[in-house]
């Protein structure tokens, strides 16, 4: 059974930086499956933030591109989202989502794109 657990958000000053982690069970990285974070703002549709498989590259929304990087510590089996750089339009809950047939660009490109597994959720809020 796969199992998403989120951590690492809060609330920081625009301009600062957090960095969330999603610790994965029931399956490996190497199974490559699409994995990455999602978000969704309080009154707007949900949003695909950052995408990767191990068989594919990293894929990013063009509103975060050069300020959030995703990576992955395969040992760990945990993804990671690096954000800097926030602005208060980065408020939201971010969700960590994954999917064994998923193409990652197309999950964050298709705003009805849906993966099979998701975690609960953390909430990033960005003061101004």
């Amino acid at each position: 059974e796969v199992h998403l657990v989120e951590s690492g958000g809060g609330l920081v000053q625009a301009g600062g930086s957090l960095r969330l982690s999603c610790v994965a069970s029931g399956f490996t990285f190497e199974d490559d499956y699409a994995i990455g974070w999602f978000r969704q703002a309080p009154g707007k549709e949900r949003e695909g933030v950052s995408c990767t498989s191990s068989s594919d590259g990293v894929y990013y929304t063009d509103s975060v591109k050069g300020r959030f990087t995703l990576s992955t510590d395969n040992a760990k089996n945990t993804v990671y989202l690096q954000m800097n750089s926030l602005k208060p339009e980065d408020t939201a809950v971010y969700y960590c989502a994954a999917d064994p047939t998923a193409h990652p660009e197309a999950a964050i490109t298709d705003p009805y794109y849906d993966m099979d597994y998701w975690g609960k959720g953390t909430l990033v809020t960005v003061s101004s």
